[in-house]
């Protein structure tokens, strides 16, 4: 299972782009953005109150271009991300799961998820939306919630698996 901090540094830096401007733009994330203040700081060779100074599309991009982000952080900056940016996916996996949602957000308490429709959903997301896309948003379930998610794991194990062989033949 991948760590939040590794599933950073897998991000595009687009991808991580658009997640440091949803962690900025978060107004509950304020002790998570004191953090990011004094690593980007520690980083830069700033001092964290010129950090603080910065808009918030400076330090995004301040962020963003921090190779490695400690687990808590980049747990925090992906969970913004997908809100802000893959609302749609999310709705459609639920949906594909018969998970109650509201725009990709749990509703209930969700025990785990019947395992017989996992792998239907993670094919049609997979159909919908760009393989590396799915593959952040399926492993960012995983690593935030393993016991309601796990059985995610063996089915990402299988795509990554498939994906590889067929980089392999292409080539």
């Amino acid at each position: 299972m991948l760590t939040p901090s590794r599933l950073w540094k897998q991000m595009t830096l687009e991808q991580r782009l658009q997640a440091a401007r949803a962690f900025w733009q978060d107004e509950q994330a304020s002790n998570d953005q004191m953090q990011a203040v004094l690593l980007i700081a520690q980083q830069k060779k700033f001092r964290p109150k010129s950090v603080v100074s910065l808009n918030d599309d400076r330090k995004a991009r301040h962020l963003a271009g921090l190779a490695s982000l400690p687990d808590s952080l980049a747990a925090r900056a992906l969970i913004l991300y997908h809100l802000a940016e893959q609302r749609p996916m999310m709705s459609a996996f639920l949906d594909a799961l018969g998970i109650a949602h509201q725009d990709g957000l749990i509703q209930d308490d969700l025990a785990a998820p019947d395992p017989a429709k996992l792998g239907p959903a993670v094919t049609q997301i997979a159909q919908q939306f760009p393989p590396g896309s799915v593959s952040l948003y399926l492993n960012t379930l995983l690593s935030q919630d393993p016991n309601t998610w796990g059985a995610l794991g063996p089915l990402l194990d299988e795509r990554e698996k498939s994906h590889t062989s067929s980089l392999k033949s292409e080539v």
